[in-house]
């Protein structure tokens, strides 16, 4: 069976190799495709060929810890934690036990990261506060999300023991939350220029989204020269406000991950998909997150009693697909392939043409 594809789409596969990224046009063409073409799979191939390669079959595990719930004043109308969601209707802050003994399982477990998340009213001093409780405890790297900052902040974060920053520019930044574009994006500027590592990732993507809009929020995370990116669904929580427009499938989001991984180029140490799911370990991911605490996707205050995937879950994911989550994490210093061996995006582009 001749597996030939559109040349126009064959193009831009060959380029994707050559790991200086997409363009957007580009990366809309990818979004475009039916999903039951040869090009998409083909698609998936290349990605996942270039993250295995140049992540060294690593499987990243980046622990959520969501510290608190609130029904937050901010509305962002995919949160399940808004106050117009009418989810929760009491704030509960997980105490400082319950955190240092989530982040000591998350290091037993190997756990490459501790993501710790709180809401927008968050006090930032507490945060600060817990990271260095968190740092007597756990050698594990620790990364804050948490709202937008100041240069000020971003340096304060760094000296309490963060090593990194999750912020993204949301889809629907301005219409579906209170935050403006440019109030995001000077967050990821501050998160620069302090030392932080940013990371990031397209969310939450759901049906209602162009491929223009998915594809520029792509090419913005290379730009600014994200540690990470990747995608993650829109979960619908019962009664949200965008329920009626549905969810992608984890099909879709693979196609998606795999999109944005070639759009990622060289610049990634690792590339994400949220929830935890198979598909996109095909399709060029190899970062998940194991969750506790506090979720934007769950009713239950605990997500680690609810949608949350375990470590070991995740683990057991990874080891099925042919990942390895005991290497050393590519994120935090750890010096990967592309270091190791300079010829790797060539060899990358040959065994394409060769095949």
């Amino acid at each position: 069976m001749h597996w030939q594809i559109n040349p126009k789409i064959d193009n831009i596969l060959t380029k994707a190799q050559d790991l200086a990224g997409l363009e957007e046009s580009e990366a809309c063409a990818l979004l475009r495709l039916n999903l039951e073409s040869r090009e998409v799979y083909a698609l998936m191939e290349t990605a996942n060929r270039i993250s295995r390669e140049l992540f060294g079959q690593k499987g990243e595990t980046h622990f959520h810890i969501g510290v608190n719930v609130e029904p937050c004043p901010f509305n962002c109308r995919f949160c399940s934690l808004a106050a117009t969601a009418g989810v929760f209707h009491e704030s509960i802050e997980f105490s400082e036990d319950e955190i240092v003994s989530w982040a000591r399982s998350a290091q037993a477990c190997s756990a490459d990261a501790i993501n710790v998340m709180t809401t927008g009213t968050y006090e930032l001093a507490s945060l600060m506060e817990l990271a260095r409780v968190l740092k007597t405890e756990v050698n594990t790297p620790l990364v804050a999300n948490t709202r937008d900052i100041s240069h000020r902040e971003g340096e304060q974060l760094l000296d309490a023991g963060f090593s990194g920053f999750y912020h993204a520019l949301r889809l629907g930044e301005g219409r579906d939350t209170p935050f403006t574009v440019e109030k995001r994006l000077h967050t990821i500027e501050v998160i620069r220029d302090v030392g932080l590592l940013w990371m990031n990732c397209v969310e939450p993507v759901g049906p209602e989204h162009s491929p223009e809009e998915i594809a520029h929020l792509m090419v913005l995370a290379r730009k600014h020269g994200a540690t990470y990116s990747g995608v993650m669904r829109r979960v619908n929580f019962p009664g949200s406000p965008l329920e009626s427009v549905g969810m992608i499938s984890e099909r879709e989001l693979a196609r998606m991950v795999a999109v944005s991984r070639l759009v990622m180029g060289n610049i990634p140490k690792a590339h994400c998909t949220h929830e935890p799911h198979s598909a996109s370990l095909l399709a060029g991911a190899n970062l998940f997150f194991p969750e506790v605490g506090a979720s934007p996707r769950d009713r239950i205050a605990d997500t680690g009693k609810g949608r949350g995937r375990s470590v070991d879950m995740c683990r057991r994911l990874f080891t099925e697909m042919g990942l390895n989550p005991d290497l050393p994490s590519n994120c935090f210093g750890h010096r990967d392939s592309r270091e190791t061996d300079p010829a790797l995006p060539i060899r990358i582009k040959r065994m394409n043409s060769l095949a």
